[in-house]
């Protein structure tokens, strides 16, 4: 069974829906590749499916520990590459205002991040920078 429906709207725009919560996401080429920019990339969705992903799974390991990751948050950049046109590079800066104590915790969720599906199965090529501000 489908996960996702999509549809082409015109225009270098898409219209896709997650079947099982009826959730619906546009996205849009970007300015310097023929489109508008007026929502994510298809792109731009996979860089933050990478942040999402991490914190995901960060979510899980803390869960199982009693822990909170209340205060975290992060920002994605995507830097494309040319020759072919392609993710070149994935930055996600983590930042959390109150970080548990606890350093063998934190290595857990560090380590938790960086095997969450989305960093597995991204092409070795797109180098995924991650910056644990905690």
């Amino acid at each position: 069974m489908p996960t996702i429906k999509s549809s082409y709207l015109g225009n270098l725009r898409t219209t896709s829906s997650h079947i099982q919560s009826g959730k619906t996401i546009i996205s849009d080429a970007p300015v310097d590749n023929n489109g508008k920019g007026e929502a994510f990339s298809p792109t731009d969705l996979v860089a933050s499916a990478l942040g999402s992903c991490m914190v995901t799974i960060m979510g899980i390991v803390a869960e199982r520990n009693n822990v909170s990751l209340d205060g975290l948050d992060w920002e994605v950049t995507k830097i494309m590459d040319s020759n072919p046109r392609k993710i070149g590079e994935i930055v996600i800066d983590f930042h959390w205002e109150d970080p548990v104590s606890d350093p063998a915790m934190i290595q857990k969720l560090k380590n938790a991040a960086r095997t969450c599906p989305v960093a597995l199965s991204l092409d070795p090529s797109v180098k995924q920078t991650i910056n644990f501000n905690f």
